[in-house]
């Protein structure tokens, strides 16, 4: 049995679609199965990422009950693969589509979450796959908590801003200690300069354990490489020696072990 991986963030613009993307590759470069969802249905993203839309279907029709999983995946495996088997499930980013997904009620919400679940036995069980991993829409939308509430590991991205603290710290007492998920925090996006010493990475890491209750799994510096990047590059691929990449690899170990 494999593993469902979501990554959340109680807001927008914490790079949690960034490090989905590249967290699904480095389990690729291990020689893993993975497959990557697009459940951020109000600003869908991958399709961009892989410049791809040639599934027969999309991940919004699945959800619906009127397609197959199978054919909602694209077999990315020869651009991505590098050893493994790389699917993505990608997202309806038309406007029509963003419309009917935010006018879903909660009848249509949990008929959803059961075709979420039964991705354990289409895709984990059948196909043989080792990873599932969810790029969810930040805050408490529906598809999000049907994804967490799906997941086996929820990995939350956030940052040192002050409401983003503050949002998160809420979402942990209402959310997640109520489904009692295996979840873990990445901090995003710190300034270098913070972290040039293990003494200041130490002061760090004690001061988010004082302000979180939930792990902190890593932190990650904010590189203004990738930042010019503007999210063209998959970098566990094109730079494996970056710095970036061996914290993905870190990461991945973490989450097999979690």
């Amino acid at each position: 049995m494999g593993k469902i991986v979501a990554f959340h963030s109680y807001k927008g613009g914490t790079g949690k679609t960034l490090l989905s993307i590249n967290l699904a590759a480095t389990y690729a470069k291990r020689g893993k199965s993975v497959c990557l969802f697009d459940l951020d249905f109000r600003a869908p993203s991958l399709h961009t990422a892989f410049a791809s839309d040639a599934s027969e279907c999309w991940l919004n029709e699945y959800l619906n009950g009127t397609c197959d999983i199978k054919k909602v995946l694209i077999d990315l495996s020869q651009q991505h693969g590098n050893g493994g088997r790389f699917y993505a499930g990608l997202a309806n980013p038309t406007t029509e589509a963003i419309r009917d997904m935010s006018a879903k009620d909660r009848k249509w919400e949990m008929r959803a979450l059961g075709r979420l679940l039964s991705l354990k036995n289409s895709l984990l069980n059948d196909m043989h796959l080792d990873y599932l991993i969810f790029d969810t829409s930040p805050g408490l939308q529906y598809s999000s908590i049907n994804a967490i509430v799906s997941a086996d590991v929820v990995l939350v991205v956030t940052s040192l801003d002050t409401s983003d603290i503050k949002g998160t710290q809420r979402m942990t007492h209402e959310l997640y200690d109520l489904f009692e998920k295996k979840t873990g925090i990445l901090l995003n996006k710190v300034l270098a300069e913070t972290l040039t010493s293990e003494t200041q990475k130490r002061s760090l890491y004690e001061k988010l354990n004082n302000i979180h209750t939930l792990p902190i799994l890593e932190i990650i510096p904010c590189f203004c490489d990738i930042l010019r990047a503007g999210g063209t590059q998959i970098f566990v691929e094109e730079k494996p020696d970056h710095s970036f990449s061996r914290i993905l690899e870190k990461i991945a170990t973490k989450i097999e072990n979690f």
